[in-house]
This record gives structure tokens, C-alpha cells and sequence, in this order.
């Protein structure tokens, strides 16, 4: 049968009499709104290497510092604005969308992709300035994390590569690491095959070095 039909006879009464009792069901209630997370945000924003590439998620840097945070007692959100592949210029396009979350704190990885296509450090620099222009501006406090590419790049490029990030931190007055992955580049567990992107255990290492300059910038 495609359903129960519930009904009560009266004794006493003819059949005729006998009346189908009304089945009453509990009013549908609203489903329950989930919780707004109010907890200042920590944008994590980059390349490839703040995305976590080649890693799982929980293994990428801003996942793991997240629970450095949290065993510390810090009432914080990390959220992973990286983006595999991307350039300064693409970070130009992106400030928008992660100024739109309101964070309190940018640790700002972005370059590599850059400097492995050769492109002119002016260029990058430019483009480095108008980011960080615009999260000052908006009252987010930045964090600068460098990169430096392979040696057969020529040395002359590496100098005036690896210089750019000292000199924006000093224009700007930020925080700065001047190597995200020192401490990880070169050691065989904490980098992947390719000798680029750290494995998960590097990226432990790496979310360590952005915990030192983030935790300064924090309040419990």
C-alpha cells in the first residue's frame, strides 16, 4: 500500500457514523542557520606555492598554519588565496576579491612565476607596488614573502630579481621573509622532485617561518 489510512470507529454508533480520524504531522521547521565565522581572516595570498601544489590540503603552508594558531590559542582564520601559475599582474587583477573578505593580515607570495618567464623586474615591481598600495590602503597590514629562482637564470637577473623584495619591504615598511622556503629548499623530504614546490613536511617548515612574522601582528 502506497500509505497508512488511520481510522477510529466509535461503538455505539452505525457504521455511517464512523469518522476518519485526522492525522496530524509536527510543523516543518526553519533549518538552522550556520554559524557566521567572525574571526579576523589571515589571506594567505600567492602562487603555486601557497596554493600547495603537489600536496594534499591539509599538507599546504597556510592549512598548516592554521593549526600552528589554533595550538597557540589564536582565535584566527587562515584562508588559501593561492592560485597555481600566477604572476604579479594576475595578483593586481585579484587584490579586489580578497580585500572583499576584509583581512586583517596579507602574507604576500607572488613573483616566481615572474622570474621564470624572465620577465622585467620593473615590470614585477610595479605591479608589487600597486598591491600593496592597495591593502595599505585598506588598513590591511602586509606581510612580504620572497622567492629566488634556479641558478641558470644568470647572476645579474638572480641580483636584481632577489633585491626587488628587500626593496619594496623597505619603501613600504613591512614585514618581510626574505626566502619563504629557507630551511626547506635543498633538503631532499622537503622538497618535491621537481626542486620547486615543498612536500608537506617542507611546507611545515614554511608555515613556521610565516608564523615568526604573523604572530608579532596578533592579539588573543
Amino acid at each position: 500500500m502506497l500509505g497508512w489510512i488511520l481510522s477510529v470507529t466509535f461503538y455505539g454508533c452505525s457504521s455511517s457514523d464512523s469518522k476518519q480520524a485526522d492525522v496530524k504531522t509536527a510543523p516543518a521547521t526553519a533549518p538552522a542557520k550556520p554559524a557566521v565565522d567572525a574571526r579576523p581572516i589571515i589571506a594567505c595570498f600567492g602562487d603555486s606555492l601557497t596554493a600547495g601544489f603537489g600536496v594534499e590540503e591539509k599538507e599546504n603552508y597556510p592549512h598548516q598554519l592554521q593549526d600552528l594558531l589554533e595550538e597557540r590559542g589564536y582565535k584566527y582564520r587562515v584562508v588559501n588565496y593561492g592560485l597555481s601559475g600566477d604572476t604579479t599582474s594576475g595578483g593586481v587583477e585579484r587584490v579586489a576579491q580578497v580585500l572583499a573578505d576584509k583581512p586583517k593580515i596579507v602574507v604576500l607570495e607572488l613573483g616566481g612565476n615572474d622570474g621564470l618567464r624572465g620577465l622585467p623586474v620593473t615590470t614585477s615591481t610595479e605591479n608589487f607596488e600597486k598591491m600593496i598600495e592597495q591593502f595599505q590602503t585598506a588598513g590591511v597590514k602586509v606581510i612580504l614573502a620572497g622567492i629566488t629562482l634556479p641558478r641558470n637564470y644568470g647572476m645579474d637577473y638572480i641580483h636584481e630579481f632577489d633585491a626587488m623584495y628587500k626593496t619594496l619591504a623597505e619603501k613600504y615598511k613591512v614585514p618581510f621573509i626574505p626566502f619563504l622556503l629557507e630551511g626547506a629548499a635543498m633538503v631532499p623530504d622537503m622538497m618535491q622532485k621537481d626542486g620547486i614546490h615543498a612536500t608537506g613536511k617542507g611546507n611545515r617548515v614554511v608555515a613556521l617561518t610565516v608564523l615568526r612574522k604573523v604572530e608579532p601582528m596578533l592579539t588573543r
